[in-house]
């Protein structure tokens, strides 16, 4: 059985109907009251603008904040080091497996 939800979601007052999965619904209405809420930031900031220049900033700050929290968690340093470590370690314990042979 297809555990799916069909639902409307307003964002800067249009709706846009969706067929999800049930799981992702409160992520889905949380995402879209954070572009109204954000829009609405530079609305009241901005007067002189419309909503697709609102629209644009408020995608740009987004994926700025995604670029910033995807390198916070960038682990491909410590991957590396840790690698190395284990290679060190390898060849460390082969050479005292070896000297102690002697």
């Amino acid at each position: 059985m297809e555990d799916k939800l069909s639902i409307r979601v307003n964002v800067i007052d249009r709706y846009y109907p969706l067929k999800i999965d049930r799981n992702d619904e409160e992520k889905i209405r949380k995402a879209a009251k954070m572009i109204n809420e954000k829009v609405l930031q530079y609305k009241q900031r901005y007067n002189d603008k419309d909503l697709q220049d609102f629209l644009a900033m408020a995608a740009l700050q987004f994926v700025i904040k995604l670029i910033e929290s995807e390198s916070k968690f960038d682990v491909s340093p410590v991957v590396d080091e840790l690698t190395e470590l284990d290679e060190w370690l390898g060849e460390y314990l082969d050479k005292s497996n070896i000297s102690s042979l002697k």
